[in-house]
Formats: C-alpha cells, sequence, structure tokens
C-alpha cells in the first residue's frame, strides 16, 4: 500500500513562509500525477498546485506567483513552497499521487496563517 507523509505545516504570520513535504513510501517516477490540495472548514478541498511526470506544473490562480511545487526524485519527496502567506491560505493540505486509475491521499497537515 502507497503511503505519503505530509510534513512541514505550523502556526506562521501573515506574509511569512514555509515548505510542505509529502514523502512516498515508493519512488515517485511511478506516480504520473502528483498534487497539493487543501481543504479549509466549511470548504471543499480544491487543487492547489500539481506536477506530472513531464515536469509541467498547474498553480490554483490564488495561489500563482506564491507558491512553488517541486519535487526531489532521489529522496522521492514532492515539496510546495508557500511564501507571502495569507490568512485565506489557512487549510489542512493534503498531498495526492496518482497512477493508472489509482489515487492515493496523505493524512494531511495543518497550515495557519494568522492576521
Amino acid at each position: 500500500q502507497v503511503q505519503l507523509v505530509e510534513s512541514g505545516g505550523g502556526l506562521v504570520q501573515a506574509g511569512g513562509s514555509l515548505r510542505l513535504s509529502c514523502a512516498a513510501s515508493e519512488t515517485i517516477f511511478s506516480f504520473n500525477y502528483m498534487g497539493w490540495y487543501r481543504q479549509a472548514p466549511g470548504k471543499q478541498r480544491e487543487l492547489v498546485a500539481s506536477i506530472i511526470s513531464t515536469g509541467n506544473t498547474v498553480y490554483a490562480d490564488s495561489v500563482k506567483g506564491r507558491f512553488t511545487i517541486s519535487r526531489d526524485n532521489a529522496k522521492d519527496t514532492v515539496y510546495l513552497q508557500m511564501n507571502s502567506l495569507k490568512p485565506e491560505d489557512t487549510a489542512v493540505y493534503y498531498c495526492n499521487a496518482q497512477r493508472r486509475q489509482f489515487s492515493y491521499w496523505g493524512q494531511g497537515t495543518q497550515v495557519t496563517v494568522s492576521s
């Protein structure tokens, strides 16, 4: 069973930065898609950023220019660098990995941005 373990969340003031990590239990080469999603209280889970096997990335409009998704194939880890954080970025952030018809989720990490 694939395991994705997120880390790096926490409490930060507005304007600050955090880097989230998603460590996979197997080589990330096996996934054609990896992404970061977030879910705020009372809201639906939404895509924040994704990266596919070619290296192409997609970002939600709300985070463009502030967040960067990247991967370290040697460490089987995907990162989300979050800069210029805003209170509206407060949410639980989840890592997602997909291959063929399978989709895997991590347990989530809380990000709280104070104003």
